[in-house]
């Protein structure tokens, strides 16, 4: 098994950057052994609505940071089918702290030219002496257990350092940073949903809150001296294949207990809000915000990546065991308290849609089933 390219065969690659030091985190893992390719309706999916962009990636470079998690399966595996179908000749160097363990789960992008593994930590890694046009920068822990890492902070900032001087480097078009919508912290009760025009209140943010806020502003200090243009994609909640199932996701616990046939279980009284956009809709927002001319200007342009649709997570219950398995009991471990604070985290998403034409185009419960589908069909259920 061989990805071939500058660095050659995947044992040089990996040999590539072997004096500098790497991280001894293990990569997040999404899930045990390969699995199947994304579904093709998906891929077409992805295809049909970004397909007058990719003119712009035609023989394009990209460089993109956390590229073998839950986004990077989705935008590598987007990128290799509009590459493929276009006949784009594009190339994407992706940057992953164990490339053997991403070529095993993910065979079918081994043989792939479009895509070159460069091992390394976002920290500290040793950055390709060539030119990049596009750089996406997604790397962050997504695990319950990383995102509490009291070094969590210095973490994602020195990451974002490392991503910046490549890019000083590198001078791409475009920088595209997947942040998220805890930079705004706990959304007040009389706001339905959440702009991008809204700041939070610094002292009520989280570690992991506080981190991508302070990476946000240093995208804003390097789009004032560069002729970079910046998009900052702020990422709410969201469902599909490749999303972990025995992680601190909803969604993902309770359509692991569907497909085991176990009862539902809330843990909490179940009135918290959530919306959540299916992962082949986020691939066409993420793909739209890097590629899409909009004079971006001195200053990032920020967008809200998500889906507007609210629902509880007692709704959200409802709506997994309707979809796969009906006989299901919900048990919730608490009762709802009148009065007490509604704990809500929806966003805005006007602005993407009245700008850049996006929303979300696949329905929760059709999101559901196909992300069910796809677990069944890779036998990791």
């Amino acid at each position: 098994m061989e990805i071939r390219g500058r660095f050659g065969s995947i044992g040089n690659l990996i040999d590539a950057v072997a004096n500098k030091p790497v991280s001894d985190a293990a990569e997040t893992t999404v899930y045990a052994g390969s699995v199947k390719p994304l579904p093709t309706e998906d891929l077409e999916h992805i295809l049909r609505h970004t397909g007058t962009l990719w003119e712009a990636a035609r023989g394009k470079r990209l460089f993109i940071s956390g590229g073998t998690g839950f986004f990077g399966a989705w935008l590598l595996e987007s990128l290799a089918f509009c590459n493929h179908r276009l006949r784009l000749d594009l190339s994407a160097t992706v940057l992953s702290r164990n490339p053997e363990a991403f070529l095993r789960r993910m065979p079918h992008l081994a043989g792939d030219s479009a895509v070159r593994l460069l091992k390394g930590d976002v920290r500290d890694f040793t950055s390709p002496d060539e030119r990049f046009d596009y750089l996406i920068h997604a790397a962050t822990p997504s695990s319950g257990e990383e995102a509490s890492h009291p070094d969590l902070p210095a973490t994602m900032i020195a990451g974002m350092e490392r991503m910046l001087g490549l890019a000083k480097a590198a001078r791409p078009q475009r920088f595209l940073f997947t942040s998220s919508g805890a930079v705004c912290g706990q959304q007040p009760e009389d706001m339905s949903h959440i702009p991008e025009s809204y700041t939070g209140i610094a002292e009520r943010l989280s570690a992991y809150g506080e981190a991508k806020r302070r990476c946000e502003e240093m995208c804003a200090l390097c789009a004032r001296e560069s002729k970079t243009e910046f998009a900052i994609a702020r990422c709410f909640a969201f469902v599909g294949p490749h999303l972990p199932l025995d992680q601190h996701f909803a969604i993902g616990n309770f359509i692991a207990d569907a497909l085991a046939g176990r009862p539902i279980q809330i843990a909490g009284d179940g009135t918290p809000t959530r919306s959540y956009l299916y992962a082949a809709d986020l691939a066409i927002w993420l793909w739209t915000l890097l590629l899409q001319p909009c004079g971006t200007g001195p200053e990032p342009l920020v967008y809200n990546v998500g889906s507007g649709e609210a629902l509880s997570i007692r709704e959200l219950a409802h709506a997994v065991v309707e979809v796969l398995n009906p006989s299901l009991p919900i048990e919730i471990a608490q009762n709802a308290h009148a009065g007490a604070p509604r704990n809500q985290y929806v966003p805005d998403v006007t602005k993407a849609e009245r700008e850049l034409g996006l929303r979300a185009r696949i329905e929760l419960r059709e999101a559901i089933r196909r992300t069910a589908d796809w677990y069944r069909s890779s036998g990791l259920t």
